[in-house]
């Protein structure tokens, strides 16, 4: 296919050579190849940097950050500073995700399409089983459904549905009270929905938006919700969309992430910030279901001890959860992008 839109890709590492490998080959194969792809490794040793120059990709730039410019938003910023001027979209992808051939092409024809959109993501497609409905289906309490496909909904929201506490919006909107349905929600169904929120591993922005809007430095190494704070900004000041053809499978990877403990507290603290940043102002209800959503979720995973073999996991996870639920009330995160 003739390409019209220059692109980047920008592609943010840490401690995942094979990982990256394997992302760069299945890039090798695109019907559309990146004008330039920029690996920003915040890695803490040379094996990044080393197999990269015994497997050499057209077009690539190779960065080792220093330690000051170590982490997802800071990478991702540090990589927007040195992206081509002639570029017109810039793409991110995850170290750990493995594209369809016609990922790119797809995911900038949306452009082509919708003109007005400031970013647009891709679609992973081996984290969620779908099925199609057939036409007379009838509403099953332990089901999700959305435009003409169901899947098996979690446990979680199965008893959110029972509370009354579940998302009144679509798939990728953030109810006043947060804690809506994320990308996962949306269906295989091939089409280009609207959304308020895409992952930042699988997503890719206009130029322009992002020499003027940067990736916020609240959220600091592993980055959790980095990426909803950065669409749900978007968001508020104009059309983002997400393209269910652009498609590519997500393997994560263990190796870079928090210990659950951390982890636990950053769901909740990182949770807060994102839904403040969108809502800074909630009505008493919203506040008063965030919460009451948040102390169920933290009730859940602490079953997990007594019902799943990652015990200590479960168990660590949870106490960073509380810690973090109770942080709130008298050190409440700042907004610092």
């Amino acid at each position: 296919m003739h390409q019209t839109v220059p692109f980047s890709l920008i592609i943010c590492t840490y401690m995942r050579a094979m990982p990256l490998l394997s992302l760069l080959n299945s890039v090798k194969e695109q019907t559309l190849y990146p004008n330039e792809i920029l690996i920003i490794d915040g890695s803490t040793n040379l094996e990044t940097e080393t197999i990269l120059k015994k497997h050499p990709f057209a077009n690539l730039h190779y960065f080792k950050v220093p330690d000051h410019e170590r982490g997802l938003t800071k990478q991702r910023n540090f990589g927007i500073k040195k992206v081509n001027s002639a570029m017109d979209v810039v793409c991110f992808l995850d170290d750990d995700t493995i594209l369809e051939p016609d990922y790119f092409e797809q995911l900038l024809h949306t452009y082509t399409v919708f003109p007005d959109a400031l970013g647009v993501g891709g679609y992973i497609t081996n984290e969620t089983v779908w099925e199609q409905a057939s036409s007379g289906y009838q509403s099953n309490i332990k089901e999700y459904y959305y435009d003409g496909w169901k899947k098996k909904d979690g446990s979680r929201f199965v008893i959110r549905k029972k509370l009354g506490l579940d998302s009144n919006l679509p798939p990728c909107f953030m109810p006043e009270f947060s804690h809506g349905r994320s990308v996962g929600f949306l269906p295989p169904t091939g089409k280009i929905y609207e959304v308020q929120q895409f992952m930042g591993g699988v997503s890719s922005f206009k130029k322009e938006v992002l020499d003027q809007h940067k990736f916020s430095t609240y959220f600091q190494g592993y980055g959790l919700y980095e990426d909803a704070d950065y669409t749900f900004r978007l968001s508020n000041l104009g059309k983002l969309y997400l393209n269910t053809n652009a498609k590519l499978a997500h393997f994560h990877d263990g190796s870079g992430r928090p210990n659950k403990y951390t982890y636990g507290k950053m769901v909740v603290r990182n949770g807060w910030y994102v839904w403040r940043v969108k809502y800074p102002n909630p009505s008493l209800k919203a506040r008063l279901k965030w919460n009451l959503i948040s102390l169920l979720l933290l009730s859940i995973r602490f079953t997990n001890v007594f019902t799943t073999i990652e015990k200590k996991e479960a168990f660590t996870e949870s106490v960073g959860r509380l810690v973090g639920w109770f942080s709130l009330m008298f050190n409440k995160p700042k907004e610092n992008q």
